[in-house]
């Protein structure tokens, strides 16, 4: 394994992830994090060929079956593990990613019914194998994750217009990884104010930092 640590930020879409995201870099920068780089990324994007990708699974004007949708998401994942996620860890960073491999198998192998295990075996080819330090997992119900992006009045991306039942087989399955692996990935409370998720974050990495 590489000698940076990388940690991962997952959860349904109105979570507060890059909310939460964007407040960890600024205390893991403001501590020093170890004398560690400290850098921020997103999925998918993050590189010039992940975020032309970005552009076409969010647009809402195209049609894209399951298969390629999840297909897309690898390739934007494997060029952003090549191109930045692993030069930095080698180099000894500490990398926060809002999303990485757990998005896939809740979104595409859950919500789209690819099955968990055939997006798992798309990804790990991707990746080359690449596992987070930690995941930070925002547990917040899809009817309130939905209410909270209407209020934010943007237009919501392709994704983000499924139906109730899509976003439940995503937070179902969300649950059941952390039940499956309680070492790396730790389940917090996305309902509280942001400020008591900050703090609930730091504890849950205060090892990694």
């Amino acid at each position: 394994m590489p000698p940076g640590t990388l940690i991962t930020i997952e959860g349904l879409d109105g979570a507060g992830k890059t909310t939460l995201a964007e407040a960890l870099a600024r205390e893991a920068a403001a501590s020093g994090a170890g004398g560690r780089d400290v850098v921020l990324l997103r999925e998918p994007g993050g590189v010039q060929l992940s975020e032309r990708i970005r552009e076409l699974v969010q647009s809402p004007a195209l049609t894209v079956g399951a298969r390629a949708e999840a297909l897309l998401y690898a390739a934007a994942r494997a060029q952003l593990v090549q191109e930045r996620v692993l030069p930095l860890l080698d180099r000894g960073a500490l990398v926060l990613l809002d999303r990485f491999v757990d998005s896939s198998l809740a979104y595409q192998g859950a919500g789209r019914e690819l099955g968990v295990e055939q997006i798992r075996a798309i990804n790990r080819f991707a990746t080359a194998g690449l596992q987070p330090d930690r995941t930070l997992l925002l547990c917040i119900s899809p009817h309130a994750g939905r209410a909270r992006q209407r209020r934010r009045g943007l237009n919501p991306d392709r994704l983000e217009l499924e139906g109730d039942e899509f976003f439940a087989r995503i937070d179902a399955t969300y649950r059941e990884l952390a039940r499956a692996e309680p070492r790396r990935i730790a389940p917090l409370d996305a309902e509280q104010p942001p400020e008591q998720v900050l703090r609930d974050a730091l504890a849950a990495i205060a090892d990694l930092l």
